[in-house]
């Protein structure tokens, strides 16, 4: 999954600073931006998990677009993060399912459309599912 980030430039006396827009309340920071970059995927995941545990869905990323329209973000610089929801959890569990080629195509095809791995994919959608029937 990819969301888009805000990055407000720091200088010598301010640290990097990182919104996340489709994540109200999901920020993050850092004296580098490699390190407030880094920073802000593990507070995406912490954001994310924190939504799992309340049982509330994860608002769906907008596009990059739909956020540079927004005036509060004037002159500040973008980036897209990728995230993984197969680590949101610490432990994992190996299973073995049987799924027709076809299947495992399309699946694999829309993992790497969305950029995620088929795992991470695979987790996505079905709790998005499952949150939707609930």
């Amino acid at each position: 999954m990819r969301y888009v980030v805000a990055i407000e430039k720091g200088d010598k006396k301010h640290a990097y600073g990182v919104v996340v827009p489709d994540l109200p309340g999901c920020f993050s920071a850092g004296d580098t931006l490699d390190e407030a970059l880094s920073n802000v995927k593990e507070a995406i995941l912490l954001h994310l998990e924190g939504l799992m545990d309340e049982k509330k869905p994860a608002p769906a990323p907008k596009p990059l677009e739909a956020h540079q329209k927004n005036r509060k973000y004037k002159g500040w610089t973008w980036a897209v993060i990728e995230v993984d929801l197969a680590e949101l959890d610490d432990k994992t569990e190996r299973i073995n399912i049987t799924l027709p080629r076809k299947v495992l195509r399309v699946i694999d095809e829309a993992a790497k459309r969305s950029g995620e791995s088929r795992s991470g994919y695979l987790a996505r959608v079905g709790i998005e599912s499952v949150r939707r029937a609930g």
